[in-house]
Protein backbone atom coordinates (compact mmCIF):
# COMPACT_ATOMS: atom_id res chain seq x y z
CA UNK A 1 0.00 0.00 0.00
CA UNK A 2 1.32 3.77 -1.28
CA UNK A 3 2.07 6.13 1.66
CA UNK A 4 -0.59 8.43 0.53
CA UNK A 5 -3.40 5.99 0.49
CA UNK A 6 -3.31 4.96 4.38
CA UNK A 7 -5.88 6.67 7.01
CA UNK A 8 -4.09 8.56 9.47
CA UNK A 9 -5.33 5.80 12.06
CA UNK A 10 -3.67 3.29 10.18
CA UNK A 11 -0.55 5.04 9.70
CA UNK A 12 -0.53 5.92 13.25
CA UNK A 13 -0.83 1.76 14.31
CA UNK A 14 1.84 1.18 11.60
CA UNK A 15 4.40 4.06 12.59
CA UNK A 16 4.15 2.48 16.23
CA UNK A 17 4.55 -0.98 15.07
CA UNK A 18 7.31 0.21 13.16
CA UNK A 19 5.95 -0.98 9.94
CA UNK A 20 6.88 2.48 8.19
CA UNK A 21 8.47 5.68 10.28
CA UNK A 22 7.13 9.03 11.01
CA UNK A 23 10.25 10.17 8.76
CA UNK A 24 8.89 8.39 5.59
CA UNK A 25 5.56 9.37 5.93
CA UNK A 26 6.33 12.99 5.90
CA UNK A 27 9.08 12.82 3.59
CA UNK A 28 5.84 11.48 0.98
CA UNK A 29 3.78 14.41 2.21
CA UNK A 30 6.65 16.75 1.22
CA UNK A 31 7.49 15.02 -2.05
CA UNK A 32 3.82 15.89 -3.13
CA UNK A 33 4.22 19.42 -1.64
CA UNK A 34 7.03 20.03 -3.83
CA UNK A 35 4.94 18.50 -6.89
CA UNK A 36 1.59 20.55 -6.57
CA UNK A 37 2.45 23.55 -4.43
CA UNK A 38 3.39 25.70 -7.33
CA UNK A 39 -0.05 25.22 -8.66
CA UNK A 40 -2.14 24.78 -6.18
CA UNK A 41 -0.84 27.53 -3.86
CA UNK A 42 -2.60 25.72 -0.46
CA UNK A 43 0.37 26.79 1.71
CA UNK A 44 0.87 30.68 3.16
CA UNK A 45 4.44 28.97 5.13
CA UNK A 46 5.41 25.76 5.23
CA UNK A 47 7.84 24.48 8.08
CA UNK A 48 9.38 21.32 6.44
CA UNK A 49 12.38 21.33 7.86
CA UNK A 50 11.52 21.51 11.61
CA UNK A 51 8.61 19.27 10.03
CA UNK A 52 11.20 16.12 9.65
CA UNK A 53 13.65 17.23 12.92
CA UNK A 54 10.03 16.38 14.75
CA UNK A 55 9.41 12.97 12.56
CA UNK A 56 12.64 12.17 13.67
CA UNK A 57 12.29 12.52 17.38
CA UNK A 58 8.89 10.57 16.96
CA UNK A 59 11.05 7.48 15.50
CA UNK A 60 13.52 7.84 18.64
CA UNK A 61 10.93 8.04 21.10
CA UNK A 62 8.80 4.70 19.65
CA UNK A 63 12.51 3.53 19.43
CA UNK A 64 12.43 3.91 22.95
CA UNK A 65 9.14 2.36 23.81
CA UNK A 66 7.41 5.36 24.36
CA UNK A 67 3.81 6.29 23.87
CA UNK A 68 4.22 9.16 20.77
CA UNK A 69 0.41 9.70 20.95
CA UNK A 70 -3.02 9.32 19.36
CA UNK A 71 -1.96 11.07 15.96
CA UNK A 72 1.80 9.67 16.06
CA UNK A 73 3.90 11.40 13.13
CA UNK A 74 0.95 12.48 11.07
CA UNK A 75 1.47 15.45 9.04
CA UNK A 76 -0.98 18.32 9.71
CA UNK A 77 -1.07 21.30 8.02
CA UNK A 78 -2.97 24.03 10.04
CA UNK A 79 -4.93 26.70 8.89
CA UNK A 80 -3.21 30.25 8.75
CA UNK A 81 -5.73 32.20 11.40
CA UNK A 82 -4.38 29.57 14.09
CA UNK A 83 -1.57 30.82 16.19
CA UNK A 84 1.28 28.70 15.84
CA UNK A 85 4.67 29.83 18.22
CA UNK A 86 7.43 31.00 16.16
CA UNK A 87 5.52 30.25 12.83
CA UNK A 88 4.08 33.25 10.84
CA UNK A 89 0.40 33.49 11.12
CA UNK A 90 -0.64 35.93 8.70
CA UNK A 91 -4.56 35.21 8.55
CA UNK A 92 -4.13 35.61 4.72
CA UNK A 93 -3.56 39.33 4.98
CA UNK A 94 -0.80 42.22 4.33
CA UNK A 95 -1.96 43.09 7.68
CA UNK A 96 0.14 40.46 9.60
CA UNK A 97 2.27 39.91 6.67
CA UNK A 98 5.00 39.79 9.46
CA UNK A 99 3.35 38.35 12.77
CA UNK A 100 5.03 35.70 14.64
CA UNK A 101 2.61 34.32 17.50
CA UNK A 102 4.91 33.80 20.36
CA UNK A 103 2.43 31.21 21.74
CA UNK A 104 0.32 28.32 20.32
CA UNK A 105 -3.04 28.34 20.09
CA UNK A 106 -4.63 25.21 22.29
CA UNK A 107 -5.68 23.35 19.70
CA UNK A 108 -2.26 23.66 18.36
CA UNK A 109 -1.03 22.61 21.51
CA UNK A 110 -3.11 19.68 21.93
CA UNK A 111 -2.34 18.43 18.36
CA UNK A 112 1.39 18.57 19.06
CA UNK A 113 0.80 17.25 22.39
CA UNK A 114 -0.68 14.52 20.47
CA UNK A 115 1.82 13.41 18.34
CA UNK A 116 0.78 15.63 14.71
CA UNK A 117 3.62 17.48 12.81
CA UNK A 118 3.13 20.68 11.36
CA UNK A 119 3.63 20.54 7.95
CA UNK A 120 2.88 24.26 7.51
CA UNK A 121 0.17 27.36 7.28
CA UNK A 122 -2.59 26.75 4.84
CA UNK A 123 -4.15 29.31 2.82
CA UNK A 124 -7.19 31.26 3.65
CA UNK A 125 -9.56 34.07 2.69
CA UNK A 126 -8.19 36.80 4.20
CA UNK A 127 -9.50 36.76 7.83
CA UNK A 128 -11.37 33.95 7.04
CA UNK A 129 -14.02 36.33 5.44
CA UNK A 130 -14.80 34.88 1.70
CA UNK A 131 -16.05 30.89 0.19
CA UNK A 132 -13.70 30.72 -2.70
CA UNK A 133 -10.20 31.29 -0.89
CA UNK A 134 -9.97 33.86 -3.29
CA UNK A 135 -9.19 37.19 -1.08
CA UNK A 136 -6.44 35.77 0.19
CA UNK A 137 -3.24 38.51 -0.22
CA UNK A 138 -1.10 35.70 -1.03
CA UNK A 139 -2.67 34.56 -4.31
CA UNK A 140 -5.64 31.90 -5.01
CA UNK A 141 -5.81 28.72 -3.61
CA UNK A 142 -6.75 26.22 -6.44
CA UNK A 143 -8.89 23.34 -6.44
CA UNK A 144 -7.00 20.11 -6.56
CA UNK A 145 -9.71 18.36 -8.80
CA UNK A 146 -9.94 21.08 -11.37
CA UNK A 147 -7.57 24.30 -11.18
CA UNK A 148 -9.27 26.38 -13.24
CA UNK A 149 -12.15 26.09 -10.12
CA UNK A 150 -12.20 27.60 -6.69
CA UNK A 151 -11.39 25.22 -3.29
CA UNK A 152 -13.96 26.62 -1.17
CA UNK A 153 -13.22 28.40 2.04
CA UNK A 154 -12.37 30.25 3.60
CA UNK A 155 -10.48 27.01 4.75
CA UNK A 156 -9.75 26.46 0.77
CA UNK A 157 -6.29 25.71 1.57
CA UNK A 158 -6.61 23.36 4.59
CA UNK A 159 -9.14 21.22 2.52
CA UNK A 160 -6.92 21.14 -0.79
CA UNK A 161 -3.85 20.22 0.95
CA UNK A 162 -5.92 16.99 2.28
CA UNK A 163 -7.10 16.34 -1.02
CA UNK A 164 -3.81 16.46 -2.85
CA UNK A 165 -2.13 14.17 -0.60
CA UNK A 166 0.00 17.47 0.60
CA UNK A 167 -1.05 16.80 4.42
CA UNK A 168 -2.90 14.13 5.82
CA UNK A 169 -4.98 15.86 8.17
CA UNK A 170 -6.07 19.56 8.45
CA UNK A 171 -7.29 22.03 10.91
CA UNK A 172 -9.66 24.79 9.48
CA UNK A 173 -12.27 26.99 11.10
CA UNK A 174 -15.94 27.29 10.23
CA UNK A 175 -17.72 30.68 10.82
CA UNK A 176 -20.43 30.12 8.25
CA UNK A 177 -19.79 26.98 7.07
CA UNK A 178 -15.59 27.12 6.10
CA UNK A 179 -14.49 23.62 7.06
CA UNK A 180 -17.31 22.07 5.55
CA UNK A 181 -18.16 23.95 1.94
CA UNK A 182 -14.46 23.62 0.74
CA UNK A 183 -14.49 19.93 2.09
CA UNK A 184 -17.43 19.58 -0.23
CA UNK A 185 -15.59 21.10 -3.39
CA UNK A 186 -12.09 19.37 -2.66
CA UNK A 187 -13.89 15.85 -2.07
CA UNK A 188 -12.95 15.61 2.02
CA UNK A 189 -14.59 15.16 4.89
CA UNK A 190 -14.68 18.51 7.27
CA UNK A 191 -16.73 18.75 10.53
CA UNK A 192 -17.96 21.95 12.16
CA UNK A 193 -18.24 20.97 16.06
CA UNK A 194 -20.63 22.56 18.25
CA UNK A 195 -19.98 26.21 19.91
CA UNK A 196 -18.01 25.61 22.94
CA UNK A 197 -16.64 21.71 22.09
CA UNK A 198 -13.28 23.14 21.14
CA UNK A 199 -11.24 26.10 22.62
CA UNK A 200 -10.65 29.17 20.32
CA UNK A 201 -7.75 30.18 22.37
CA UNK A 202 -5.13 31.18 19.74
CA UNK A 203 -7.62 31.59 17.01
CA UNK A 204 -7.70 34.85 15.46
CA UNK A 205 -11.56 35.66 15.58
CA UNK A 206 -13.85 36.89 13.20
CA UNK A 207 -16.86 35.70 13.98
CA UNK A 208 -16.38 35.24 18.13
CA UNK A 209 -19.92 33.77 18.67
CA UNK A 210 -19.94 32.07 15.06
CA UNK A 211 -16.74 30.50 14.58
CA UNK A 212 -15.29 27.07 15.69
CA UNK A 213 -12.01 25.55 14.97
CA UNK A 214 -13.09 21.85 13.04
CA UNK A 215 -10.75 18.94 11.58
CA UNK A 216 -10.42 18.32 8.23
CA UNK A 217 -9.33 14.88 6.85
CA UNK A 218 -10.14 11.60 4.16
CA UNK A 219 -12.36 9.84 6.14
CA UNK A 220 -14.93 10.37 9.00
CA UNK A 221 -13.34 8.38 11.24
CA UNK A 222 -9.72 10.06 10.92
CA UNK A 223 -11.78 13.41 11.53
CA UNK A 224 -13.21 11.68 14.38
CA UNK A 225 -9.93 10.61 15.45
CA UNK A 226 -8.44 14.48 15.26
CA UNK A 227 -11.69 15.76 16.80
CA UNK A 228 -11.34 13.62 19.66
CA UNK A 229 -7.77 15.02 20.06
CA UNK A 230 -8.92 19.05 19.70
CA UNK A 231 -11.94 18.96 22.07
CA UNK A 232 -12.59 19.51 25.52
CA UNK A 233 -12.79 22.58 28.29
CA UNK A 234 -9.92 25.52 28.39
CA UNK A 235 -10.02 28.10 31.01
CA UNK A 236 -8.39 30.10 28.25
CA UNK A 237 -11.58 30.33 26.35
CA UNK A 238 -14.75 31.57 28.42
CA UNK A 239 -16.55 29.92 25.71
CA UNK A 240 -15.61 26.37 26.43
CA UNK A 241 -17.87 23.86 27.65
CA UNK A 242 -17.10 21.40 30.26
CA UNK A 243 -18.08 18.17 29.26
CA UNK A 244 -16.59 14.54 28.05
CA UNK A 245 -16.34 14.17 24.73
CA UNK A 246 -15.30 10.83 22.70
CA UNK A 247 -16.39 10.57 18.82
CA UNK A 248 -13.90 7.75 17.40
CA UNK A 249 -15.95 5.11 18.61
CA UNK A 250 -18.91 6.35 16.49
CA UNK A 251 -18.23 5.14 13.08
CA UNK A 252 -19.10 1.48 12.03
CA UNK A 253 -22.41 2.07 14.13
CA UNK A 254 -25.90 1.34 12.84
CA UNK A 255 -27.96 3.93 12.30
CA UNK A 256 -30.94 1.72 11.73
CA UNK A 257 -34.25 3.42 13.41
CA UNK A 258 -32.42 6.81 12.59
CA UNK A 259 -34.65 9.62 11.92
CA UNK A 260 -33.59 12.05 9.68
CA UNK A 261 -35.18 15.03 8.08
CA UNK A 262 -34.73 16.52 4.79
CA UNK A 263 -36.09 20.21 4.52
CA UNK A 264 -37.55 21.02 1.41
CA UNK A 265 -37.94 24.92 1.11
CA UNK A 266 -34.50 26.45 1.28
CA UNK A 267 -35.50 29.31 -0.14
CA UNK A 268 -32.27 28.40 -2.80
CA UNK A 269 -31.97 27.30 -6.52
CA UNK A 270 -30.12 24.49 -6.40
CA UNK A 271 -28.24 22.74 -9.24
CA UNK A 272 -29.89 19.70 -10.65
CA UNK A 273 -26.67 17.46 -10.34
CA UNK A 274 -26.62 18.34 -6.30
CA UNK A 275 -30.67 17.82 -6.35
CA UNK A 276 -30.03 13.77 -8.07
CA UNK A 277 -27.04 13.25 -5.35
CA UNK A 278 -29.39 14.47 -2.31
CA UNK A 279 -32.08 11.83 -4.03
CA UNK A 280 -29.72 9.14 -4.49
CA UNK A 281 -28.11 9.59 -0.53
CA UNK A 282 -31.40 8.99 0.64
CA UNK A 283 -32.12 6.14 -0.81
CA UNK A 284 -28.70 4.63 0.68
CA UNK A 285 -29.73 5.83 4.01
CA UNK A 286 -33.19 4.30 3.67
CA UNK A 287 -31.62 1.06 2.65
CA UNK A 288 -29.22 1.60 5.53
CA UNK A 289 -32.50 1.40 8.13
CA UNK A 290 -32.86 5.06 8.55
CA UNK A 291 -36.10 6.57 8.58
CA UNK A 292 -35.94 9.79 6.14
CA UNK A 293 -38.57 12.38 5.91
CA UNK A 294 -38.90 15.62 4.21
CA UNK A 295 -39.95 18.74 6.26
CA UNK A 296 -40.74 22.55 6.25
CA UNK A 297 -38.26 24.62 7.28
CA UNK A 298 -40.19 28.52 7.39
CA UNK A 299 -37.18 31.14 8.58
CA UNK A 300 -34.68 30.08 5.79
CA UNK A 301 -35.40 33.32 3.81
CA UNK A 302 -33.92 34.87 6.74
CA UNK A 303 -30.92 32.92 7.56
CA UNK A 304 -28.13 34.84 4.98
CA UNK A 305 -29.19 38.52 5.75
CA UNK A 306 -29.09 37.52 9.30
CA UNK A 307 -25.93 35.93 9.41
CA UNK A 308 -24.35 38.20 7.35
CA UNK A 309 -25.54 41.23 9.43
CA UNK A 310 -24.15 39.54 13.14
CA UNK A 311 -20.71 38.35 11.07
CA UNK A 312 -19.74 41.42 9.27
CA UNK A 313 -20.90 43.63 13.16
CA UNK A 314 -18.47 40.87 14.97
CA UNK A 315 -15.88 41.64 12.06
CA UNK A 316 -16.14 45.52 12.64
CA UNK A 317 -15.34 44.93 16.90
CA UNK A 318 -13.04 42.31 15.97
CA UNK A 319 -10.55 44.17 13.29
CA UNK A 320 -10.48 47.17 14.84
CA UNK A 321 -6.98 46.38 16.92
CA UNK A 322 -5.57 46.24 14.02
CA UNK A 323 -4.99 50.13 13.10
CA UNK A 324 -0.91 49.90 13.18
CA UNK A 325 0.24 50.99 16.47
CA UNK A 326 0.61 47.91 18.43
CA UNK A 327 1.58 45.54 16.04
CA UNK A 328 0.92 44.31 12.34
CA UNK A 329 1.26 46.52 9.41
CA UNK A 330 1.86 50.11 9.12
CA UNK A 331 1.99 52.58 6.46
CA UNK A 332 4.24 54.90 6.35
CA UNK A 333 2.66 57.46 4.65
CA UNK A 334 1.14 59.91 6.88
CA UNK A 335 1.08 63.63 8.64
CA UNK A 336 -1.24 62.61 11.86
CA UNK A 337 -2.57 59.81 13.67
CA UNK A 338 -5.69 59.96 11.89
CA UNK A 339 -4.31 59.50 8.53
CA UNK A 340 -1.98 56.86 9.77
CA UNK A 341 -4.89 54.23 11.63
CA UNK A 342 -7.06 55.17 7.83
CA UNK A 343 -4.07 54.57 5.37
CA UNK A 344 -2.53 51.58 7.25
CA UNK A 345 -6.18 50.16 7.09
CA UNK A 346 -6.90 51.28 3.51
CA UNK A 347 -3.83 49.46 2.32
CA UNK A 348 -3.61 46.41 4.78
CA UNK A 349 -7.07 45.06 4.16
CA UNK A 350 -8.11 43.60 1.35
CA UNK A 351 -11.90 44.58 -0.70
CA UNK A 352 -13.40 42.35 0.69
CA UNK A 353 -13.02 42.47 4.46
CA UNK A 354 -12.81 46.65 3.79
CA UNK A 355 -16.80 45.69 2.66
CA UNK A 356 -17.39 43.88 5.82
CA UNK A 357 -16.15 45.79 7.94
CA UNK A 358 -17.93 48.69 7.08
CA UNK A 359 -21.21 46.66 6.71
CA UNK A 360 -20.57 45.68 10.74
CA UNK A 361 -19.91 49.54 11.70
CA UNK A 362 -22.72 50.89 10.00
CA UNK A 363 -25.44 47.99 11.33
CA UNK A 364 -23.61 48.56 15.21
CA UNK A 365 -23.86 52.90 14.49
CA UNK A 366 -26.12 54.69 16.55
CA UNK A 367 -29.69 54.91 15.31
CA UNK A 368 -29.28 51.56 12.89
CA UNK A 369 -28.21 49.24 15.85
CA UNK A 370 -31.93 48.21 16.58
CA UNK A 371 -33.09 48.25 13.00
CA UNK A 372 -29.97 45.60 11.76
CA UNK A 373 -28.32 43.90 14.63
CA UNK A 374 -30.53 43.54 17.01
CA UNK A 375 -33.69 42.77 14.69
CA UNK A 376 -30.58 40.01 13.32
CA UNK A 377 -30.10 39.03 16.67
CA UNK A 378 -33.89 38.21 17.48
CA UNK A 379 -34.10 36.56 13.87
CA UNK A 380 -31.32 34.32 14.91
CA UNK A 381 -33.21 33.01 18.37
CA UNK A 382 -35.89 32.45 16.32
CA UNK A 383 -34.09 30.21 13.76
CA UNK A 384 -32.24 28.06 16.92
CA UNK A 385 -36.02 27.74 18.13
CA UNK A 386 -37.22 26.14 14.83
CA UNK A 387 -33.75 23.76 14.55
CA UNK A 388 -34.52 22.80 18.18
CA UNK A 389 -38.22 22.00 17.50
CA UNK A 390 -36.75 19.69 14.87
CA UNK A 391 -34.58 18.41 16.81
CA UNK A 392 -37.18 17.16 19.00
CA UNK A 393 -38.70 15.11 16.51
CA UNK A 394 -35.39 13.92 14.42
CA UNK A 395 -32.43 12.82 15.15
CA UNK A 396 -30.28 14.43 12.03
CA UNK A 397 -30.91 17.04 9.49
CA UNK A 398 -29.38 16.34 5.63
CA UNK A 399 -29.21 19.19 3.28
CA UNK A 400 -26.65 19.58 0.31
CA UNK A 401 -23.50 21.63 1.35
CA UNK A 402 -23.92 24.49 -1.49
CA UNK A 403 -26.70 25.04 -3.79
CA UNK A 404 -24.10 25.47 -6.86
CA UNK A 405 -20.90 23.43 -7.55
CA UNK A 406 -17.38 24.97 -7.53
CA UNK A 407 -17.14 27.87 -10.18
CA UNK A 408 -14.84 29.32 -12.12
CA UNK A 409 -11.68 31.30 -9.98
CA UNK A 410 -12.30 34.73 -10.70
CA UNK A 411 -16.67 34.35 -10.95
CA UNK A 412 -17.37 35.14 -7.31
CA UNK A 413 -15.73 38.68 -7.51
CA UNK A 414 -18.13 39.73 -9.67
CA UNK A 415 -21.48 39.57 -7.51
CA UNK A 416 -20.24 39.52 -3.96
CA UNK A 417 -24.04 39.66 -2.70
CA UNK A 418 -24.76 36.40 -5.18
CA UNK A 419 -21.73 34.72 -3.33
CA UNK A 420 -23.16 35.56 0.43
CA UNK A 421 -26.20 33.70 -0.95
CA UNK A 422 -24.02 30.08 -1.76
CA UNK A 423 -23.88 29.98 2.02
CA UNK A 424 -27.38 29.49 2.76
CA UNK A 425 -27.06 25.53 3.68
CA UNK A 426 -24.14 25.93 6.25
CA UNK A 427 -24.46 29.15 7.83
CA UNK A 428 -27.52 28.20 10.22
CA UNK A 429 -25.48 25.70 12.20
CA UNK A 430 -23.11 28.61 13.13
CA UNK A 431 -26.26 30.66 13.82
CA UNK A 432 -27.61 27.82 16.02
CA UNK A 433 -24.15 26.77 17.55
CA UNK A 434 -24.92 23.23 16.01
CA UNK A 435 -22.69 20.50 14.95
CA UNK A 436 -22.46 19.80 11.44
CA UNK A 437 -20.28 17.49 8.78
CA UNK A 438 -19.65 17.62 5.14
CA UNK A 439 -19.30 13.88 3.63
CA UNK A 440 -18.23 12.73 -0.13
CA UNK A 441 -20.51 11.02 -1.97
CA UNK A 442 -18.84 10.33 -5.12
CA UNK A 443 -17.98 12.29 -8.24
CA UNK A 444 -20.40 14.21 -10.52
CA UNK A 445 -19.99 13.39 -14.11
CA UNK A 446 -17.33 15.98 -14.95
CA UNK A 447 -15.29 14.56 -12.17
CA UNK A 448 -16.64 17.07 -9.66
CA UNK A 449 -16.72 15.87 -6.28
CA UNK A 450 -20.22 15.24 -4.74
CA UNK A 451 -21.08 15.89 -0.87
CA UNK A 452 -23.88 15.86 1.21
CA UNK A 453 -24.18 17.36 5.01
CA UNK A 454 -25.50 16.09 8.43
CA UNK A 455 -26.51 18.52 10.61
CA UNK A 456 -27.52 17.68 14.92
CA UNK A 457 -28.50 19.01 18.16
CA UNK A 458 -25.87 20.44 20.50
CA UNK A 459 -23.44 18.19 21.65
CA UNK A 460 -24.92 15.44 19.08
CA UNK A 461 -21.46 14.99 17.19
CA UNK A 462 -22.12 11.49 17.46
CA UNK A 463 -25.35 11.79 15.51
CA UNK A 464 -23.21 12.91 12.55
CA UNK A 465 -20.48 10.79 12.64
CA UNK A 466 -22.35 7.76 12.39
CA UNK A 467 -24.76 8.58 9.44
CA UNK A 468 -21.56 10.53 8.08
CA UNK A 469 -19.45 7.21 8.00
CA UNK A 470 -22.26 4.74 6.92
CA UNK A 471 -22.50 7.02 3.91
CA UNK A 472 -18.90 7.02 3.40
CA UNK A 473 -19.01 3.26 3.29
CA UNK A 474 -21.75 1.96 1.24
Amino acid sequence: MELMDLTAKKAVEMIKNKEISATELVKAHISQIEKKEDILNSFISLDMENALTEAKKTDEMIGRGEDAGALAGIPIAVKDNICTEGLRTTCGSKMLESFVPSYDAEVVRRIRKAGAIIIGKTNMDEFAMGNSTETSAYGVCRNPRNTDLVPGGSSGGSCAAVASCESMLALGSDTGGSVRQPAAFCGVVGIKPTYGTVSRYGLVSYGSSLEQVGPVAKTVEDCALTLDVISGYDRKDSTSVKREYGFSDMTGQSIKGMKIAVPISSGAVVDNDICKNMEETVYKLKNAGAIVEEIEMTLDDYVVPAYYTIASAEASSNLSRFDGVKYGYRNNNYEDLHKMYKNTRTVGFGTEVKRRIMLGTFALSSGYYEDYYLRAMKVRALIAEEYKNVFDNYDVIMTPVSPVKPWNIGEGAKLPVETYKKDIFTIAANLTGMPAISVPTGLYEEGIPSAVQFMADCFKETNIIKVAHIIETV
